[in-house]
């Protein structure tokens, strides 16, 4: 797998406070790799360094395979981050916030403009006042500014801030988007562990500014949990599949919905296995959660 963006001993300190030390974690081509920790375990300082916002104390980042100290412009030139709440001129459309600042690195065309903003959802609403906007509204907007030009890594902080829920389904679909079609790698900073589940595929788990968990979602959840419920389409040959794999308890079934228990660290082999037959997983969710993995590993009850 190629490393989009990976910190060697990445570290920072603040007037004898280290809010980053020793950080090693890689990002790979693909990934949606989310980024968690407690408040103030050193997410945002991270963050800050990857954009070159912070300068480390120690240590080094490298994006796409270049040293990003050595090759700031050649690199972010290919990145785009989200940290803060973004800005707009409220007086103007979104389409003419849009058209300037594509205007500040490039020429758009209507086309690419109207493209980004169908794709956060805000379509219907290009030619409105920003000053008409929700809080929502806004961050989609900073989201398809985003996506203007085009990047390779895209960088959000908790970019489902002040939606509801209907916003945030919406957010979660533009992520996998990204992801599976435009073959964009999402870092994504969030403290919505739900939405994790739901988008990631990596995430990394800091706290006190040291990694203590890094993988595949599915693999640390694996460690511990065995029962699961799946979502596939068709219903009968999944059926049949698990009816022939001695590792796999099936415990009821309702229409496409599966509650099965797996084996110990077994689950991706089953979902591979449901994908080779031709069996369509929209969903795995262990009900051993994210949220319960997150809580033990932060709490000093494991390391990783």
């Amino acid at each position: 797998m190629e490393a989009v963006l990976q910190t060697k001993n990445l570290s920072k300190r603040f007037k004898g406070r280290w809010a980053v030390r020793d950080l090693n974690i890689e990002v790979f081509r693909g990934d949606v790799f989310s980024f968690l920790g407690p408040n103030g375990a050193g997410k945002s300082t991270t963050i800050r360094m990857i954009l070159t916002l912070l300068m480390p104390s120690s240590g080094s980042i490298e994006i796409f395979g270049e040293d990003l100290h050595h090759n700031r412009g050649a690199v972010l030139a290919r990145v785009c981050g989200i940290v803060e709440k973004p800005d707009f001129y409220l007086y103007l459309s979104a389409y003419k916030n849009l058209e300037i600042l594509g205007s500040m690195t490039r020429g758009v065309q209507r086309r690419e403009i109207m493209e980004v903003l169908d794709l956060v959802g805000l379509a219907p609403r290009a030619f409105d006042k920003v000053r008409t906007y929700s809080h929502g509204m806004k961050q989609r907007l900073g989201i398809a500014q985003a996506l203007l030009t085009k990047p390779e890594l895209i960088i959000l902080d908790e970019p489902t801030t002040g939606f509801d829920p209907q916003g945030m389904k919406e957010v979660r679909e533009m992520i996998r988007t990204l992801s599976t079609e435009r073959k964009m790698t999402i870092f994504l900073s969030t403290h919505l562990l739900s939405e994790v589940e739901q988008v990631a595929t990596r995430m990394a788990v800091i706290n006190h500014g040291e990694l203590i968990a890094q993988g595949s979602v599915s693999d640390l959840l694996d460690r511990e949990t065995t029962h699961y419920s799946i979502q596939v389409v068709p219903n009968a040959p999944a059926l049949d599949l698990i009816e022939r794999l001695p590792w796999v308890e099936l415990i009821s079934h309702d229409n496409n919905r599966l509650e099965v228990r797996i084996a110990e660290g077994r689950a991706s082999e089953l979902n591979r296995l449901f994908i080779s037959n031709g069996i369509e997983v929209s969903s795995i969710f262990p009900h051993k959660t994210l949220e319960d993995f997150f809580l033990k590993v932060t709490r000093g009850k494991a390391a990783i």
